[in-house]
């Protein structure tokens, strides 16, 4: 599986591809960060990452994109930036009709360092060990996107098979309260016809 990760930003936007192998084997296949001036208007910063990430997503083609979920921050501003960044990624991986999957940053943590606390610099140590790369990734951004595809190599076909399982049991629930309330509107049916 191929998995292209993003941590995004509007100033620096991580962006990684990932192929999965047997058990939990992982090679980097490449990383960048688009970066774009904050003197620039929000449209054109806008496009540049969207523009860079329809080239990744058509050079590449991963199987599924995985970015990080945004949580407000303590400046609005930032955590609203980094949200438009995420959503014109996950439009353009949209457009081609490749999925696209959220995974919180406590998340990425554990499943990269066994720690949902885990601060930037061992989210780094780890990805360059588990990666067995020669140099530690810089800047923290495409330490942080090579975490988030690691995160879904891992941890997103459990989550996928979660998901179908619970759909499965939506499912089997719904068309259980259908036969009840049929089983019920007969019985109520039949008691009219017996009082008439």
């Amino acid at each position: 599986m191929r998995v292209m990760g993003v941590d995004p930003g509007l100033t620096r936007c991580g962006i990684a591809l990932v192929e999965s192998g047997n058990g939990r084997q992982v090679t980097a296949l490449d990383v960048d960060v688009v970066r774009t001036p904050s003197d620039m208007d929000l449209a054109e910063r806008l496009l540049a990452v969207y523009t860079a990430a329809c080239h990744w997503l058509d050079v590449h083609q991963p199987d599924v994109v995985a970015i990080e979920r945004v949580f407000a921050q303590n400046q609005v501003s930032t955590a609203m930036g980094t949200a438009q960044a995420g959503g014109v990624i996950a439009l353009a991986a949209g457009q081609r009709n490749i999925p696209v999957r959220f995974h919180t940053p406590s998340e990425v943590k554990a499943a990269v360092t066994g720690s949902g606390r885990a601060d930037k610099a061992q989210v780094t140590t780890m990805v360059t060990r588990i990666l067995g790369m020669q140099t530690k990734p810089r800047p923290a951004d495409a330490a942080d996107a090579l975490a988030l595809a690691i995160c879904h190599c891992w941890r997103g076909p459990m989550i996928e098979r979660m998901a179908a399982a619970q759909c499965k049991a939506d499912e089997m629930a719904r068309i259980h309260k259908q036969r009840v309330a049929a089983a019920r509107a007969g019985r109520t049916t039949g008691d009219e016809g017996r009082s008439a």
